[in-house]
This record gives structure tokens, sequence and C-alpha cells, in this order.
């Protein structure tokens, strides 16, 4: 199996944990990052990220922890979705 985890050094936030996804033998290891997030943006807050080869989750770091679990469940499933279409197809 290829571990395709990334380095996140563009994104400096606390690291809340790591989510392994593996998809297609696949395995990548999310960092997921408590960030300061716009709070007046239509966009819902956090998800799944990609930044050129860097993937990751960000959650709002004033969001309480029912919302952080939310936003780490709405980006594991961004990151399956995308990681299933760049493996899968």
């Amino acid at each position: 199996m290829q571990n395709d985890a990334q380095n996140n050094a563009q994104v400096s936030g606390r690291l809340l944990g790591i989510v392994r996804v593996v998809v297609a033998g696949h395995v990548c290891d999310l960092a997921v990052q408590s960030v300061p997030l716009e709070s007046d943006t239509a966009k819902a807050a956090g998800g799944f990220f990609v930044e050129g080869e860097r993937l990751g989750i960000l959650v709002d770091e004033a969001a309480n922890p029912t919302q952080v679990q939310a936003q780490i469940e709405a980006g594991t499933a961004e990151a399956v979705r995308h990681l299933s279409r760049k493996y899968l197809n």
C-alpha cells in the first residue's frame, strides 16, 4: 500500500488529530487542524481541502465539540469523494 500523507506546512493551525482514509489500497492520513475561520461567509465552516499536493481537514477553532465532530465527518466524506475520483476513475 502507498501512503499519500502530505506535510501540511502552509496551513498553520492547532493539530487535533489524524483521519486515515483508505481508497483502492491507497492510504491517506489527513491532518485535522483547527484554525480561525470567517463566520460571515456563506460557505459552511471547515471541511476537506486540497492545496497543491497537500490534503487535510480544517475545523473552526471557535466551534463547539459537536460542530467540530460534524466538520470532521463532512471533511472526511469530501476526502473520500475526492480520493475516489482520483484513484477509481
